[in-house]
């Protein structure tokens, strides 16, 4: 697997989409955002939204519990947070990095 940075501007493909399925893996992509997800063990009800919404797979899940974050390929987007039905206290908060 090529990584776009090897290559040269004009092999990139338009928009800089991803063409290959399944590649996501190989992209380090958890500096990008300037907040990170913190998550709270004792307050999550493990409703799976957060990992539901995740468009990077960050959510870490064992044996159908939230267990953590992957901070390698979360962006930082905030959906995690955002989704959390837990109250008042969400089960995962947002700190500045």
């Amino acid at each position: 697997m090529k990584k776009y940075f090897e290559a040269t501007y004009d092999k990139l493909p338009l928009a800089g989409v991803i063409e290959e399925a399944g590649n996501a893996q190989g992209y380090e992509t958890g500096s990008w955002g300037t907040f990170r997800p913190v998550f709270h063990e004792e307050i999550c009800i493990h409703c799976m939204f957060c990992w539901v919404y995740c468009p990077d797979t960050a959510i870490q899940v064992e044996d159908g519990k939230v267990v953590g974050i992957d901070y390698v390929h979360c962006k930082g987007c905030e959906i995690c947070s955002v989704e959390c039905p837990t109250k008042p206290e969400k089960a995962i908060t947002m700190e500045k990095k």
